[in-house]
């Protein structure tokens, strides 16, 4: 290829050689056109990846020399070529074609430059090249463009072989240049933070002495052999690390990443430890301290086990470095675990197997299994990845397989814990090593049956199921997990119903001989629930019994045995102490004889109740229970093996004893409280009345009694009782509330929360909180420790200069983001200079109007004394600052203005004037204070004209004199009283010849200069501001920012440490594919009412639009249409939940972080010069560069973009959106880092397989630059679930000792980030205890509250959760966990312990909760702190909020079922358990309770009303008399407003802003139908629970994030709360309809009403709130819209591809999706639930009119006649349909007229013959419809055997039926509603009150009245 020609030949004989290319071009530039241009190297297939590098050189080349470019494109087809000559990879024959006519184009259009032919061309410019950038720039480019530049240069040769044929033709000068670059490139390599193999110009990071000292402690390889393989032999060994993999084989990517991790981590710790600048390496304790955090688990695991540390040192080898061998392999084998870092033993297994090997081969040891000798040998890159980590992975995917995306029972497969589990026993060492593939770990059930087909014999080999715990669905889970609570609950039951009914029911009533010996029964009580307690765990971990140890299942059998033994003898017993015993207690009393034995039962009852004796004597001494548990001692193992098994996780988890005394007391007083309100209020009242109706005797009944003989009215009885039982046994949440909003309040108060919350409040503390700056931001400096700061003058401006620098970074961050307008700014600025003015210069907010105020007093003032005066102003602080320095800045800025020293004289000797006139008390002798006014006017002119832009500098200076010389002379003549002496004086010194006017000599350069301008703004403020600036800033939420930011200042928290000394950390972001930034469509995309996001938006914030255009408009700024285009873009996005705004906020640590550097490193000059100024000076370039370093040694930030990859390549318009956008960050924010996993297609054994990596890049030049890559075993994603394991994959990347863990829909700010080092300090800090914190929770602001009412709801509940709500589960009651919130977690602690979230498919669903589960059962520690707090968006539609809502109850679910909740609730003590229990499944439990409680009342109150019991009653003239009844009654109705949960968020609001504010939010969110809204989010959270805990069904659901201004259709929210809502909703309306008719009871009475009247609310609130919070929903236009679309959904059919919301009938398929998975119990539990409808029929019948009072049995089977004849009826209908409908139009007709004309006649005759009323008609509806559903609910759950026996269609046509009748119900009142204009108003003005009392016009928004003047 020596010529143009010879390229064409080539061409042309690939053409003609192979199989030819399609012309058509498939694949053309589809970004041709685009702004965000997507190169071509970036959408490579990923089967031809190695030819990206080349297509990148060549853009990289296109402007230099097109002709090069050219060549190296065409390498670059040849290349793709042949590696897939017949393009068979997907997209390789769509990217030939388009690079093919690429090619064809540039062979035309380019020609040599250098040369005349290609090859001297190409050597031409490699020699250029080469000589240019590389000989000459190595000792002065960075290291990245060196790195870019090498990257070229191989490139380059590669072409260049290829172009020069034969090689022998290259000239022996390039040759030795590409020599020369193979032999460096290495050191050149693109690189994260470090740039560890760099020569030349060396990054500040590189020059710090303890990278230096880590470094060379890691290439210390001396002593170690080296192994290598024949073709590497020739290279050294650089590094611990490379020596490693040579030995087992780890990836190069994996080894570069973990070689600079462990560098920081060892640099980070010697920050902390002590000086290493002398050092040649790193220290032992530094050492030593990384050892000890790093291998705790693994030496925990190790004691567990009773097996030897493989952490063996010989005693003459060199320690460290044997420590950083073993700490190198650690962290390498996690760094390439991949999946398996969710299982943390598993990694120590494989480290101690691995670590053996090393001092094996270091010692020349015996192999255990060969009895050799260790035969070191070189392994290959990947040897570790396929024999040890794919082995373990396959085996996760085959159980992931399983799990049939989530569809089958859990018991059924093995997830991550089952895995890992295996592992906490001796029988993971039967795995050996090399791992045995045929051992049980690695057979699956799929094997299993494989093994099954393939032998008829029995199979040796024992699948292996569960370990230790078995996720079965059933709410047996509660009390095996919290028996212990259930059990206190029942038996304090039992002793209050006993106490009060024996006796007047006096508490005291318990010294009775007779209530005593009945209480004593609640211990035969005690040993039938303990039984129960027993076979819940052996029933529930069945499937788990083959894991067991055998003192494991003697321990379950052994415990199942004596519980049945003291089942039997309890009662026994206690039958003998009772005189003349009755019914069971007589036959238990014949059973052990007759005889009366009392003494006997209490000795029993001591026996057994010793165990509970020792357990609470060890109880109250936590130190000796937390090293009883801990302890792997044989003696003490088995006196714990009763109490409590042993097991890895969960020992010593037991708090100190203040603690414990703490959260003890809370309970204490809890349970007071609620059991004298259960007793008083609950069950005493009930108790007379309980007696009489137990009394009476009822023998007439209102319907057919199965069972008259019944006694006691025990039917009566348990339909009173029940509802209060079940209100007894969930009342203790609403005392949680009570008392958690109290002690929440009380602590609050105490940490000083609130002190500033309004800007009154922060004006007359501002002089005080740069001193409280002082104490907790900034270090102290040993020499200033010896100083008093209020007494050292020097000391105190420093201070208030540093306290400037971060309050001006703060202003100026707000002023970026638009909270506040260039006015603000320069009145919220400090100035940090102070050296001008004696005074402290406080911000111009403080002194607004201040110098106009002191002129008036001093022009208006009487007095004869000038002292008063004097007097009136020095008692204002700020006026006297205000006044001191306007005088002071105005001699500075004038003397600095005039260049002439005879006008300086001039100016010098007015000043001496007026100094001397103060001093000697003639102020008012010597001026004149009328001239006042006219010289501030002046001053004013003077000022406004210095500020003003100018282009003729003449013109602007003359006028600049003038104004000097007119100020000059109002100061002479109108204010001074000898203003012409003053002169005289000073012309004295004026030479004779000068006959110049005064003040014409002026430096007008000073009017450019910043500093300088700054002090003629600040001065302008001063006295131009009249009004007060208390209402600056007026944005709420800058007010917001700025008073929590100073009113953090007062609270507690460490002492900032430098930066130098700061625990490093990172923040890692998980991220799929939401919104990065919203595109110019997104901002201009019109809803259906015309309105687009940007208009929305521009209302909803309207001065942060109004501070946006100004900033923007800036003329300096010369902004294109573009430009502003580009920032409305960004404006829009970051007031959404983008992933722009999250990334901005968490860059706000690095800005903060090399502010804080500054400030730690600088003088005292470089910090009164000022921060900003540090770019433009040189000499501070070192301080710069030292301080981005630092930045960078302390801060990594990595977003786990998952599918960044994918987008790249993608076609589709939004996913190289989010490609380009993601790219745009990485180039804005050179410190993020991106990691995603890249799907690539690489030919293995001739066969084209997907191979998966992790991939870390940073942004480049124009383009984002890979540094790791690091090769998976398989798709992470398809394990667990998505989030943990999008998470797990990027972990490996993050860097420092903290990792913060940051959700995509949150955001930062400046000044909370300058508070990060304070809060890692948390770490070291000193806590009661033993441990340390190992997980750090922060508070949230949730900053979309404004976006609406209901937007404002769900920010106020999640603002009380992360606040008070939190704050009380750290402290008192020491159970907080991880909720998803920005937490900090120990990083070494968690990733050693399965990292910062659990991934197992469905059951870790809510998969941050887990973490912080983890953490506390592996000995870890919560805290919470609130002076820093970081920004979170919510949901805020109807809709959006209900999935949310959803999914969370789905994960709670989950978690009942789950071993760590089991394990928590077992080990915790009992409060800390009670705690645990009602602060998460509880939670949802006890609202479970609160609507089952509803049902049980109705239902109750139902049977009893048609049975006719409840009127025989009433009649009853002591029960008539008794209003207690009624009370108790109405108890259960207080539960179900649920207004007292809303106490948490009044609390927080009024402790934060003021009572007054939380009383008015209070009674404005009840106005706004507050209570409606979480009533309706009751019911989701009960559904969803049940639903999970039953069945199962539980998924991720999108919620999306976006701006909420779109009207939801009928159909969606039908769709959405049909089951959930609606049919519940109609049931309970139903009952409360028949219990209002045919119910006899408290007509008169104001408690019926509020009985009835909260169900009614709960009922209307299930049916209408949908529709009340969605927008326009009572829009007549939208109306109609709805209705129509519901019909067309009703009608169309379902079938393969129909999605739900196109069909009634897929969606109807889609509902029942879960029974089609349940398991037995769910079915016939749902058969169960469904049963309850018969009761309606059943009831009602015997109340109709044509039945005529008869109680006969019959009537009722007459009934069910009717039912066969109605559903036969429709049966004909439904067949006639699908047999004549379509042929037999007549005939189909025929057959309805004759059933109408039959319907007809049978009820006509009924009405004519046997009596039947209109009443009776509806309520044979009620009656009969019921049934129908109960046939309905059957047939889906009796699915299979419905479809067998052929009436699956009628029972789907049924259900179309009800869902027709039902919709019809919900839509009628939505119509009536809309007919009245005036609903849909009110309904706008209470979604969006919030917005309108801010100016919103969401009126003309709705409406669609776009103010077409508006620039978009």
């Amino acid at each position: 290829m020596a010529s143009t020609s010879g390229s064409k030949d080539v061409v042309g004989s690939m053409r003609s050689g192979s199989r030819r290319i399609p012309r058509s071009s498939t694949m053309i530039d589809p970004y041709v056109n685009d702004d965000n241009a997507i190169v071509d190297s970036e959408i490579v297939p990923s089967s031809l990846a190695s030819v990206a590098p080349i297509l990148r050189v060549a853009n990289e080349l296109e402007k230099d020399n097109p002709r090069v470019a050219y060549l190296c494109r065409f390498h670059a087809f040849e290349k793709a070529h042949k590696m897939d000559d017949q393009s068979l990879g997907r997209g390789v024959r769509q990217f030939k074609t388009y690079l093919l006519n690429k090619l064809k184009k540039e062979e035309v259009e380019t020609k040599p430059q250098l040369a005349k032919s290609d090859p001297r061309e190409i050597q031409k410019y490699y020699q250029i090249f080469y000589e240019k950038n590389i000989r000459e720039g190595q000792y002065t480019k960075k290291p990245e463009e060196m790195a870019k530049i090498y990257q070229i240069a191989s490139v380059l040769y590669d072409v260049l072989n290829t172009v020069v044929t034969p090689i022998s033709r290259i000239e022996p000068e390039i040759q030795r240049y590409a020599k020369d670059v193979e032999e460096k490139k290495e050191q050149y390599e693109h690189y994260n933070i470090l740039p560890l193999y760099a020569v030349g110009v060396k990054p500040a990071i590189m020059e710090l002495p303890e990278i230096k000292a880590a470094l060379r402690s890691l290439r210390n390889v001396d002593n170690l052999p080296l192994l290598r393989k024949p073709e590497d032999s020739d290279k050294a060994v650089n590094d611990i690390l490379e020596w490693l993999s040579s030995v087992f084989g780890f990836q190069k990517g994996n080894v570069a990443n973990q070689r600079e991790h462990l560098i920081l981590l060892l640099a980070n710790i010697a920050t902390r430890s002590r000086s290493v600048e002398d050092c040649e390496q790193v220290d032992s304790h530094t050492v030593q301290q990384l050892m000890d955090k790093l291998f705790s688990n693994y030496c925990s695991w190790c004691e567990y086990l009773h097996c030897t540390s493989n952490l063996k040192f010989e005693p003459s080898v060199d320690r460290q470095q044997l420590e950083l061998l073993y700490i190198g392999l650690y962290l390498l084998i996690w760094g390439e675990a991949s999946n398996i870092r969710f299982m943390p033993e598993c990694i120590c297994y494989i480290f101690h197997n691995m670590a053996n090997e090393i001092h094996g081969i270091l010692f020349a040891n015996v192999e255990p299994v060969s009895g050799a000798t260790y035969q070191p040998a070189a392994a290959g890159e990947e040897s570790f990845l396929q024999t040890v980590v794919f082995p373990i992975y396959e085996v996760m995917r085959k159980e992931a397989k399983r799990n049939r995306g989530g569809k089958a029972s859990h018991s059924s497969w093995r997830n991550y814990d089952d895995l890992n589990e295996y592992f906490w026993s001796h029988k993971c060492f039967k795995l050996g090593w090399p791992m045995d593939l045929t051992s049980d770990f690695f057979v699956s059930s799929d094997d299993k049956m494989q093994e099954n087909k393939e032998h008829c014999h029995v199979i040796s080999r024992k699948w292996k199921l569960k370990m230790n715990f078995v996720e079965v669905r059933t709410f047996s889970h509660l009390y095996r997990s919290f028996d212990r609570m259930w059990m206190f609950l029942i038996l304090v039951f039992q002793a209050m119903l006993i106490i009060a009914w024996h006796g007047d029911g006096s508490i005291f009533g318990i010294f009775d001989d007779g209530v005593f010996e009945s209480i004593l029964s609640i211990f035969v009580t005690s040993a039938v629930l303990n039984f129960l307690q027993a076979s819940l765990d052996i029933i529930l971990s069945f499937n788990a019994w083959r894991s067991f140890k055998n003192t494991q299942i003697l321990r379950y059998l052994l415990k199942f045995i004596v519980s049945a033994f003291w089942v039997v003898i309890l009662p026994i017993g206690y039958s003998r102490s009772v005189l003349n015993p009755t019914g069971v207690v007589k036959f238990f009393s014949n059973l052990g004889g007759n005889q009366r034995e009392q003494s006997l039962y209490y000795y029993l009852v001591a026996i057994y109740l010793t165990p509970n004796a020792l357990s609470a004597l060890i109880f109250l001494l936590p130190p000796l229970r937390r090293y009883m548990e801990r302890s792997n001692w044989s003696v003490i193992v088995l006196l714990m093996w009763w109490a409590q098994p042993k097991l890895y996780v969960g020992r010593g988890m037991h708090e100190d004893m203040f603690s414990l005394l703490k959260y003890t007391l809370y309970w204490m007083l809890l349970l007071i409280s609620k059991f004298s309100f259960s007793y008083y209020v609950e069950i005493l009242p009930l108790v007379a009345p309980t007696k009489i109706i137990m009394a009476m005797q009822i023998n007439i009944y209102d319907w057919h009694e199965f069972f008259p003989n019944v006694t006691h009215n025990i039917g009566v009885v348990i339909a009173i009782w029940a509802p209060i039982v079940m209100v007894y046994f969930m009342d203790a949440q609403i005392w949680y509330a009570i008392f958690a909003t109290i002690i929440g309040g009380i602590y609050g108060a105490f940490s000083h929360l609130g002190e500033i919350r309004t800007l009154g409040m922060l004006r007359s503390r501002f002089d005080s909180v740069p001193s409280a700056f002082y104490e907790r931001l900034v270090p102290m400096q040993k020499e200033e420790l010896k100083k008093d700061p209020l007494e050292d003058d020097s000391l105190v401006r420093k201070n208030i200069a540093k306290f400037s620098q971060v309050w001006n970074e703060f202003i100026y961050s707000m002023r970026m983001e638009d909270l506040i307008n260039n006015r603000e700014r320069d009145l919220l600025l400090v100035p940090y200079t102070t050296s001008v003015v004696s005074v402290i210069q406080w911000p111009p907010f403080l002194l607004a109007s201040k110098i106009p105020i002191a002129l008036d007093m001093a022009k208006d003032f009487k007095g004869k004394e000038e002292a008063d005066l004097f007097k009136k102003i020095t008692n204002d602080d700020y006026m006297y600052s205000a006044i001191i320095e306007c005088y002071q800045t105005l001699r500075k800025i004038l003397l600095d203005l005039l260049d002439e020293e005879r006008d300086k004289m001039i100016i010098r000797h007015i000043c001496h004037e007026i100094d001397s006139s103060i001093q000697n008390r003639l102020f008012f002798s010597k001026l004149r204070m009328s001239g006042l006014p006219s010289l501030n006017d002046k001053l004013e002119k003077f000022l406004s004209h210095l500020l003003t832009e100018y282009d003729d500098v003449d013109k602007y200076k003359s006028q600049i004199v003038n104004i000097i010389q007119d100020l000059m002379e109002i100061i002479t003549k109108d204010v001074m009283q000898n203003g012409d002496e003053t002169l005289e004086r000073a012309n004295l010194l004026r030479r004779n010849n000068d006959k110049k006017e005064s003040y014409e000599v002026i430096n007008i350069q000073l009017t450019q200069n910043k500093s300088w301008k700054e002090k003629v703004v600040r001065l302008h403020l001063l006295l131009t501001v009249k009004e007060s600036a208390i209402n600056v800033p007026m944005n709420l939420e800058a007010r917001r920012r700025i008073t929590f930011f100073t009113n953090s200042l007062y609270m507690k928290m460490p002492n900032a440490p430098k930066v130098y000394n700061m625990m490093s950390f990172s923040v890692l972001t998980p991220y799929y594919k939401e919104d990065v930034l919203y595109s110019e469509e997104d901002l201009h995309l019109e809803n259906e009412d015309g309105i687009s996001t940007l208009f929305y938006l521009q209302k909803i914030y309207p001065d942060e639009w109004k501070n946006f255009e100004e900033r923007i408009r800036n003329p300096k700024l010369k902004a294109t249409e573009e430009d502003r285009t580009k920032a409305t873009r960004h404006w829009v996005s970051y007031r959404g939940q983008t992933l722009s705004r999250t990334v901005r906020g968490m860059m706000y640590y690095k800005e903060a972080l090399e502010l804080q550097c500054f400030l730690d490193s600088a003088e005292d000059k470089e910090i009164f010069t000022g921060y900003r100024t540090v770019d433009m000076n040189k000499d501070h370039r070192a301080l710069k560069e030292h301080a981005q370093a630092l930045a960078d040694l302390k801060f990594t930030y990595v977003v786990s973009c998952q599918i960044y990859g994918a987008q790249k390549k993608s076609t589709h318009h939004r996913d190289q959106s989010c490609y380009a956008n993601i790219l745009n960050l990485m180039l804005t924010y050179p410190s993020l880092r991106v990691a995603y996993i890249d799907e690539r297609e690489e030919t293995i054994n001739d066969t084209p397989t997907k191979v998966y990596y992790s991939v870390l890049v940073k942004g480049g030049d124009k383009l984002d630059e890979e540094i790791y890559r690091i090769k998976l075993p398989g798709p992470p994603t398809e394990i667990g679930e998505g989030k943990p394991e999008n998470q797990n994959h990027a972990i490996v990347f993050t860097r420092g000792e903290a990792l913060q863990t940051i959700d995509m829909n949150q955001d930062n700010y400046f000044e909370e980030a300058f508070k990060m080092r304070n809060v890692l300090e948390e770490f070291h800090k000193d806590h009661r205890g033993e441990r340390k914190p190992t997980i750090l929770g922060l508070r949230e602001h949730i900053f979309t509250g404004s976006v609406s009412s209901l937007a404002w709801f769900m920010s106020n509940q999640e603002t009380s959760f992360v606040t008070i709500g939190q704050r009380v589960l750290a402290d008192p009651l020491r159970v907080r966990f991880h909720y998803g919130h920005p937490d900090i977690f120990d990083r070494i602690f968690h990733i050693t312990r399965g990292g910062v979230s659990k991934a197992s498919k469905i059951i870790n669903l809510s998969e941050d909760i887990f973490s912080g589960y983890n953490s506390t059962l592996r000995g870890g520690y919560v805290t919470h702190h609130e002076y820093i707090q970081v920004g979170k968006g919510r949901d805020v539609g109807m809709n959006q909020i209900s999935l949310f809502e959803a999914k969370v109850a789905n994960g709670n679910g989950e978690q009942t079922l789950s071993r760590d909740v089991y394990r928590l609730g077992r080990r915790f003590d009992f409060f800390r358990m009670l705690s645990f229990y009602y602060t998460t499944v509880g939670f949802y439990f006890s609202s479970m309770v609160t609507v089952l409680v509803v049902y049980v009342f109705l239902y109750g109150r139902t049977y009893m009303v048609l049975s006719g019991l409840e009127r025989k009653i009433m009649e009853n003239a002591s029960i008539s008399s008794n209003r207690v009844l009624e009370q108790a009654l109405a108890t259960q109705s207080v539960f179900q407003l649920g207004i007292l949960l809303l106490l948490p968020m009044a609390m927080e609001v009024g402790l934060e802003s003021g009572f007054r504010r939380a009383l008015g939010d209070f009674i404005i969110m009840q106005l706004q139908l507050a209570s409606v809204f979480f009533t309706f989010q009751l019911g989701t959270k009960v559904h969803y629970y049940g639903k999970t805990i039953l069945h199962g069904g539980s998924k991720y659901r999108a919620t999306g994030r976006g701006f909420v201004i779109f009207h939801a259709k009928f159909t969606d929210n039908y769709r959405l709360y049909s089951r959930s809502h609606f049919v519940k909703g109609i049931e309970l309306a139903m009952l409360l309809v028949i219990y209002q008719v045919y119910g006899e009871s408290y007509r008169s009475s104001e408690l019926y009403l509020f009985i009835t009247f909260s169900i009614w609310f709960l009922v209307s609130s299930w049916l209408f709130a949908p529709f009340v919070f969605n927008p326009s929903g009572f829009d007549w236009q939208k109306t109609v819209e709805d209705w129509t679309d519901w019909k067309r959904w009703m009608g169309n059919r379902g079938g393969i591809g129909i999605q739900q919301d196109k069909s009634w009938e897929s969606w109807w398929y889609s509902e029942q999706e879960h029974l089609k998975y349940t398991n037995i119990r769910g079915r016939i539990m749902e058969i169960i639930l469904a049963l309850r409808f018969f009761i309606y029929q059943y009831g009602l019948v015997y109340h109709l009119n044509i039945a005529r009072g008869s109680r006969s049995i019959l009537v009722y089977g007459l009934s069910w006649l009717v039912m066969i004849t109605a559903l036969l009826g429709l049966k004909m209908v439904s067949m006639g349909r699908r047999r004549f409908g379509t042929d037999f139009q007549l005939m189909f007709r025929i057959l309805k007229a004759l059933l109408f004309i039959g319907f007809l006649s049978t009820v006509t005759v009924l009405f004519v013959v046997c009596g039947l009323t209109l009443s009776d008609i509806f309520a044979a509806l009620l009656a009969f419809l019921p049934t129908g559903w109960a046939f309905l609910l059957i047939g889906q759950a009796c699915r299979p055997c419905v479809k067998a026996i052929g009436l699956w269609d009628s029972i789907m046509e049924m259900g179309r039926a009800y869902e027709c009748v039902l919709g019809l119900v919900i839509f009628m009142p939505i119509v009536i509603l809309s007919w009245f204009p005036f609903v849909s108003e009110f309904q706008t003005r209470l979604l969006f009150n919030q917005a309108f009392s801010r100016g919103l016009q969401i009126s003309m928004i709705l409406a669609g009245k776009k103010d077409k003047t508006m620039s978009a």
